[in-house]
């Protein structure tokens, strides 16, 4: 680290970002393997988003699978951070609508509470905001990836309209829940 305290601070932000970068990224990547690999692999996991109401489930699947490979495969190097973090942002966002919402804040209750999707989610919004930090492939490229700048408000709007709108707007299109019994 170097000596003085602004290039302490601006160290210790690109390591902060890095760090952020690098556990949000790694945590994604292996949720979109756990989906198609693991567990009851690809077939397993459509199942499960037909029984919360995507319609077609295997498409839905394969598509969050993909997102959640190549959006934290980008947070880990830190290129196109912003459309990288919408990706985060959208997945959580769908994940919240139809499977987190309604079980309260915390992960270990029954049903799964929306504490993890939140955080995953406003973590994306944060690194689409601030950009990936001095250590990534971004700022090697001069902070902008044909002319647009990779954090600041483009990069929020990005992760704002691209995450939470592109996300959405998936659930509008595709989401058909079954109707819950009256008792």
């Amino acid at each position: 680290m170097a000596a003085d305290r602004e290039g302490i601070r601006v160290d210790g932000i690109s390591l902060g970002l890095f760090l952020l970068r690098v556990v949000i990224g790694v945590t994604v990547v292996l949720h979109g393997y756990n989906h198609i690999w693991g567990g009851g692999k690809i077939k397993g996991t459509a199942g499960w988003f037909g029984s919360l109401g995507m319609k077609p489930a295997i498409v839905h699947a394969w598509l969050a699978s993909i997102v959640e490979l190549a959006a934290g495969g980008l947070l880990i190097v830190g290129l196109l951070t912003p459309f990288a973090a919408a990706g985060v942002v959208g997945v959580m966002t769908v994940a919240f609508m139809i499977n987190h919402r309604t079980n309260g804040f915390f992960i270990f209750r029954p049903g799964e509470g929306y504490e993890y999707v939140l955080n995953l989610a406003v973590a994306g919004l944060a690194l689409s905001a601030t950009g990936a930090g001095q250590w990534s492939i971004d700022h090697a490229l001069g902070g902008k990836v044909l002319g647009i700048e990779m954090g600041g408000t483009p990069g929020f709007i990005i992760g704002m309209v691209g995450g939470v709108g592109g996300g959405l707007a998936l659930l509008a299109a595709c989401w058909r829940p079954e109707p819950k019994a009256a008792d």
